[in-house]
């Protein structure tokens, strides 16, 4: 009786194990080399200039200088500010999730 015991405890411990290994360690491996490669990414597109700089800003913030202020009662009530953030942070998310081979 007692090696019947044994065997059903050691085949619980394989499960278990090949579970873990299977799921739980291969996804930890690919999403942390899924955020390595984001990272060093993004560092490359700021070493390159892709992102707004001090001059880009201060043209738009020139540019926005000629919106009268009855419209911008109405972006503000609207709350305008925060939806086109939250709108341009969904498409940049899109495009990155759709580079993704696995993923997208």
């Amino acid at each position: 009786m007692p090696a019947a015991l044994f065997g059903i405890l050691l085949s619980a411990l394989n499960t278990v194990l090949g579970f873990l290994v299977r799921s739980v360690v291969v996804k930890f491996v690919t999403f942390f080399a899924l955020m390595f490669i984001v990272k060093e990414f993004m560092m490359v597109a700021t070493a390159w200039g892709v992102f707004p700089n001090a001059s880009r800003a201060q043209a738009l913030t020139s540019t926005l200088a000629y919106i009268p202020a009855s419209v911008w009662y109405f972006l503000d009530l609207f709350s305008a500010s925060t939806g086109i953030a939250t709108v341009v942070s969904a498409y940049a998310t899109r495009f990155i999730i759709r580079r993704i081979p696995l993923i997208g």
